[in-house]
């Protein structure tokens, strides 16, 4: 099995950004320094870089035992052990056996359901080997840390103030090995929550507004909103496996709320030059990173208290923001610059789609494969919409349309100016509701609760539920459905 080449092993350090770096000695063993700068131990002699499959199993479930500190790693006139031949050296003892006990303990947790846990850590490599290749990127390195703008911290800081001793218990599903939820639970605070204090619909349209901007400058994109995740609390012990994030979460950006930590808990990262970074974040840091194609994780234990996150996705609409055409001076550009003039005279844009294939995702690739796997009914986005335009039936409002093709925006507009299209049915008794559920859209399905509509709504005719059309249409852990459930709507099929 042919791995990616990688060297070796972190200072798991407490630099705001730097290359991940291994410095070990001739006697062999690790050396874990306090700051990126301490190099003064004399029996340091490399400073390499390393890649994935280092600190955590990232392209393959069984990683290098190759260790640095070898005879045949010390002294090139040793002869490579057959066992080692081809195999690429690492300076961190264990990863292996603590990788097994983790996996071990989510099978244990889950029982007779364990099973859950190897296809979805089988799903997390397949990904990280599979999307990074297949993506188009924005950006020239594929992460940046900034300071959180100001208007974003002052909408954020006394929400988690006022709510924070009001979090819950996340849930994350049987077999779920994104975190090691069965040993250390994390909890959240849902923005959207209107039973919190300052929460609900409103502020978080002010986070996806604040946050946009920003996003969009660093991508040089036009930007559609996806998912803008609550603020996750990590506990004591916790582990972010790494990983990239499900198509269609693009463009995104962590921000660090608040923590409690005995020693610095950083974000490991592999850039888009192979490279591992460790990012150290402190409240009030905010990380974009393009989180499709960036690999990422918190692959080492949680020493302290804990850390409050906020995570905010947006997906490129496929046009490059046009004010960056206006510049001629190509000796006054930055090197993001270039790559994004680069960029628009090439792959990027609206134009560039090839039969309803994401502009995001490259064609040709491995993943447009899975991509149309996935989507056998996709073929050209703007006929298909085209289609489904055109096969509203009598009755059905702009509401209608806007919630079956997920245009947030559109919807929000829509039916701030006619509060009754909310729960308006057309011929056959659908609400906007029902449309948006079928067609897989969450944000959507909460707009529309948000502004009253009736979950329990049957059609005309079948009788059937959202939650029952829902089950219908999706897999069974789909967003949608865990919404509706926790919202306690019924399931009622047809009635025969």
């Amino acid at each position: 099995m042919k791995r990616t080449s990688f060297a070796l092993l972190a200072s798991f350090a407490v630099v705001a950004v730097s290359p991940a770096v291994a410095l070990w000695s001739s006697q062999g063993g690790a050396e874990v320094l306090a700051t990126d700068g301490d190099k003064s131990e004399a029996a340091i002699t490399s400073t390499i870089p390393y890649g994935v499959d280092v600190s955590f199993p990232i392209h393959h479930a069984t990683i290098s035992n190759n260790y640095a500190w070898l005879p045949h790693n010390v002294d090139s006139s040793i002869p490579v052990p057959d066992e080692y031949r081809d195999m690429p050296v690492t300076p961190l003892p264990g990863v292996q056996e603590r990788y097994d006990d983790f996996i071990n303990g989510c099978v244990k947790k889950f029982g007779k359901r364990g099973k859950a846990c190897l296809q979805t850590e089988q799903d997390r490599i397949e990904m990280s080997l599979r999307q990074p290749q297949s993506m188009q990127n924005y950006t020239t390195l594929g992460f940046k840390k900034i300071k959180t703008p100001a208007k974003l911290w002052n909408l954020l800081e006394p929400f988690w103030i006022a709510n924070k001793d009001k979090a819950t218990l996340e849930k994350w599903g049987v077999g779920n090995t994104y975190t090691n939820n069965w040993v250390s639970e994390s909890t959240f605070v849902s923005v959207e929550d209107a039973k919190l204090r300052g929460g609900g619909y409103g502020l978080k349209q002010k986070l996806w507004h604040e946050a946009h901007d920003v996003i969009s400058e660093w991508t040089g994109q036009e930007l559609t909103q996806c998912s803008l995740y609550g603020i996750r609390v990590y506990h004591e012990g916790a582990i972010l496996a790494t990983h990239v994030d499900r198509l269609p979460l693009v463009s995104s950006a962590i921000i660090n709320i608040d923590q409690d930590l005995d020693e610095p808990w950083p974000l490991e990262v592999i850039g888009h030059d192979g490279k591992a970074y460790n990012v150290t974040m402190e409240p009030g840091d905010m990380v974009l990173y393009e989180s499709h194609s960036v690999l990422h994780g918190r692959p080492f234990p949680l020493k302290g208290r804990f850390m409050a996150n906020i995570f905010v996705h947006f997906e490129p609409l496929g046009h490059t923001i046009r004010h960056n055409a206006g510049m001629t001076d190509e000796a006054d550009l930055t090197v993001d610059q270039k790559y994004r003039r680069s960029l628009a005279n090439s792959q990027a844009g609206h134009e560039h789609e090839h039969k309803g294939l994401p502009s995001y995702i490259l064609p040709n690739s491995p993943e447009e494969s899975h991509w149309r796997a996935q989507h056998p009914d996709k073929t050209n986005h703007d006929e298909e919409e085209d289609e489904q335009e055109e096969s509203f039936t009598t009755g059905s409002t702009p509401a209608h349309r806007h919630a079956a093709l997920g245009r947030v925006k559109d919807l929000a507009a829509y039916i701030a100016q006619n509060k009754d299209a909310v729960n308006a049915r057309d011929a056959n008794g659908w609400t906007p509701l029902i449309e948006s559920v079928r067609g897989g859209h969450l944000e959507a399905v909460k707009l529309l609760v948000e502004n009253g509509a009736d979950v329990n709504v049957t059609s005309y005719g079948s009788g059937a539920t959202a939650l029952w059309w829902a089950k219908q249409t999706h897999e069974e852990d789909h967003p949608v459905i865990e919404f509706l459930e926790s919202l306690g709507a019924l399931e009622a099929g047809p009635e025969l």
